[in-house]
């Protein structure tokens, strides 16, 4: 038994505590409502960034319990918003089909079961791990595997009947997942995933950074699947990026790691993807009409800035040209 010693607390009284600490409630009903369909942790984490703090002895910054003069319960829900989520939700999807095209696509240009051939990857992908005596390669094949048992596809359920395990690869590849197309573009040989990448307006010699947007865009998906936090999440996996002039709106961000930690960058990542998918979409607009409908919360502290942009991308042109944020998502 661990020595946490919090007792369970009744919605009334979470809303009651929140209260003491300075935040405003104008509609208590809703305000309960929000507590018992949400929960009073996962809230949590919007309203961290409205709460007050100071330095210690050290210098180091406290967050304290008490709240930001003029925090209000709908502001916090207004951040909750999950618009966000499914607009990267939306991308992901078509970006993960459209991979999982190309990678079969090629990988069945050397044979249906060329996924079953560790010939066909890269030496770290096939090389076993210390920790695990596995192989990345081998993990990846007992999730492939799992994901083939789970299905109830009407075409896998065919495909398994008529010839058997196992699928052909442009078969096998409709059951893949985000983090299962991730892994296995990590796998395939640099010359293929750099024929990819140049695929998606990228440089010829940009494989490894087409790996790490996978990566970062997999985590992404996951907090998003997880029905988590996104505006202002610190991206655990961030992404590199390419070379100066290879895409223009990522030129902002070079040498500027704070800035790439954030979920802007990886809007901006999702967009050029986007636009060599399906050209004419209109998922940039939408994200811009989201973005500038984020809730007036200065006075707490909260701005986009939170979500990786600068102070000057915020402000609108003198000519009354948008901000500047507006021209990276175009």
């Amino acid at each position: 038994m661990t020595g946490y010693a919090k007792p369970w607390t009744s919605y009334a009284d979470q809303l009651r505590i929140l209260q003491q600490r300075g935040m405003q409630v104008s509609d208590a009903a809703k305000a309960l409502e929000y507590l018992g369909r949400i929960g009073y942790y996962r809230l949590s984490g919007y309203w961290h960034d409205m709460r007050q703090w100071q330095c210690d002895a050290n210098g180091q910054r406290v967050v304290l319990d008490q709240f930001k003069p003029g925090t209000q319960f709908q502001d916090v829900v207004a951040l909750f918003d999950k618009r966000l989520r499914l607009l990267v939700l939306d991308a992901l999807e078509r970006i993960e089909i459209a991979l999982r095209v190309d990678l079969s696509y090629r990988l069945g240009q050397k044979g249906p079961f060329a996924y079953l051939d560790p010939a066909n990857f890269n030496a770290v992908f096939t090389q076993k791990k210390k920790r695990s005596g596995l192989t990345a390669y081998a993990e990846w094949l007992q999730k492939h595997d799992s994901l083939i048992q789970r299905s109830s596809e009407k075409f896998i359920q065919h495909n398994r009947n008529k010839y058997g395990l196992p699928l052909a690869i442009w078969v096998a590849c409709e059951v893949w997942d985000f983090g299962c197309m991730s892994v296995l573009f990590s796998g395939v040989p640099e010359p293929e995933q750099n024929d990819i990448a140049k695929s998606y307006g990228l440089p010829a010699d940009s494989g490894s950074v087409m790996v790490s947007w996978l990566c970062s865009l997999n985590y992404v998906r996951n907090v998003c699947a997880h029905h988590s936090r996104l505006w202002n999440r610190n991206v655990v996996d961030q992404p590199k990026l390419p070379k100066k002039g290879a895409v223009q709106a990522l030129d902002v961000f070079h040498g500027k790691a704070w800035l790439v930690a954030r979920p802007f960058a990886l809007l901006c990542i999702c967009q050029h993807l986007m636009q060599q998918i399906n050209p004419h979409s209109s998922w940039s607009q939408r994200v811009r009409v989201l973005l500038e409908s984020f809730p007036p919360l200065h006075h707490v502290g909260l701005t986009l800035q939170g979500m990786g942009m600068e102070a000057q991308w915020l402000q609108a042109l003198d000519d009354g040209r948008p901000a500047y944020w507006t021209s990276l998502l175009r």
